[in-house]
């Protein structure tokens, strides 16, 4: 039996909301979320971000996402409690974007890091016998110190991200390169300083955003939808969940936050971490 009544999304706006630290999975979550924004035909997106950032290609993929898809469909970017470094690159992506006075925001820059345990290693009597095609093969090693030809190397990988973001904030919010740089050196900012600094368009909230959004695209946005994109749980899980709202417990948070930091050394990251 087909059902009669299909849900017209030209009359709604859709939601993807981007939380946390960007990595793999919300890669892949939110590129699924934009190709169904695309297929079903929504006239606007609204793209919350709430998020300090996280690994540099994921973040790229993202904003590159946005940008093809914001040929067809209007796109608002709404930054949240703190939408910084990566964040920041993949709003972007957005038309317009809408900060709270008070979002954190900014810390536009490059950081990569990596861990040196050689003082640990020899009080406990351990050392490593490493057989390398390459002088720089087992560069950023916990083991040891960078060299200084080691750090002149990263020193230009660092260089070379950092110059993608600015060209980018550049572009997206029409500024001259020079003047992204005047501020992009790490440092946060509020929304409203963002707002004087031009990387945001106006102040207000997630509900004001969402107003722009159906006014742009001629919607009357007392009537008109939201229809929040989530990703597809399997069936077992939904059933199990029921309609529980729990919320993850400060230990499992910092596990989150842990398995990033250790799946993430030695990569360049776009990311804030107070």
């Amino acid at each position: 039996m087909v059902w009669p009544f299909k849900p017209r999304f030209s009359k709604q706006i859709a939601r993807i909301e981007i939380t946390g630290a960007i990595a793999s999975g919300t890669r892949k979550r939110v590129l699924e979320a934009l190709k169904t924004v695309e297929e079903k035909k929504f006239p606007a997106l609204l793209l919350r971000i709430d998020s300090p950032g996280g690994t540099v290609g994921d973040s790229q993929e993202i904003y590159s996402a946005l940008k093809k898809l914001r040929e067809k469909t209007k796109i608002i970017a709404s930054f949240g409690n703190i939408s910084a470094s990566g964040g920041v690159y993949i709003g972007m992506g957005a038309h317009y974007i809408m900060a709270n006075p008070g979002t954190i925001t900014g810390s536009i820059g490059v950081i990569l890091r990596g861990n040196n345990l050689e003082r640990l290693l020899d009080k406990i009597g351990v050392s490593f016998k490493v057989i390398k095609s390459g002088p720089y093969k087992d560069i950023l090693s916990f083991d040891r110190e960078l060299t200084e030809a080691e750090q002149h190397i990263l020193q230009e990988l660092i260089d070379t991200s950092y110059h993608q973001f600015v060209t980018t904030v550049a572009e997206g919010r029409n500024l001259p390169p020079e003047t992204v740089r005047s501020f992009a050196d790490g440092r946060i900012f509020t929304g409203q300083q963002a707002l004087e600094l031009g990387v945001v368009d106006r102040l207000g909230t997630e509900e004001e955003a969402r107003r722009w959004a159906c006014e742009l695209v001629e919607l009357d946005p007392d009537k008109t939808l939201s229809f929040t994109i989530e990703e597809r749980k399997p069936l077992v899980n939904r059933i199990l969940s029921g309609n529980s709202q729990a919320k993850p417990s400060l230990i499992s948070s910092s596990m989150d936050w842990l398995d990033f930091e250790m799946s993430t050394s030695g990569l360049p990251l776009w990311l804030y971490r107070p």
